[in-house]
């Protein structure tokens, strides 16, 4: 299993796109096979920094979500249209 965290900040007055492209990115995402968790979050001190709790089987189920045709329209064509910054990393469990 591993995990995979991605955390952005978005331009100002963005934020509305942004939690709507990313309830859309869930919705989808979840029924993956591999997929176990995938949750968007907004942080409470600023409003437009955000990031993703993405939980796969493996490698290959986290490769499969990249490929996905919604990934690119809503994740590189959406949200990175809007993003400032990103930055990722991914986890292996204790």
């Amino acid at each position: 299993m591993i995990c995979l965290r991605v955390t952005f900040t978005v331009r100002g007055g963005s934020e509305d796109e942004c939690r709507l492209l990313m309830r859309t990115m869930m919705e989808h995402t979840a029924r993956e096979p591999g997929c176990r968790a995938y949750v968007g979050w907004q942080s409470t001190e600023n409003s437009r920094k955000f990031f993703f709790y993405e939980v796969y089987d493996d490698e290959a189920a986290l490769r499969a979500h990249r490929s996905a045709p919604y990934f690119e329209q809503y994740v590189t064509n959406g949200l990175g249209t809007l993003m400032e910054s990103s930055e990722r990393e991914i986890y292996d469990p204790v």
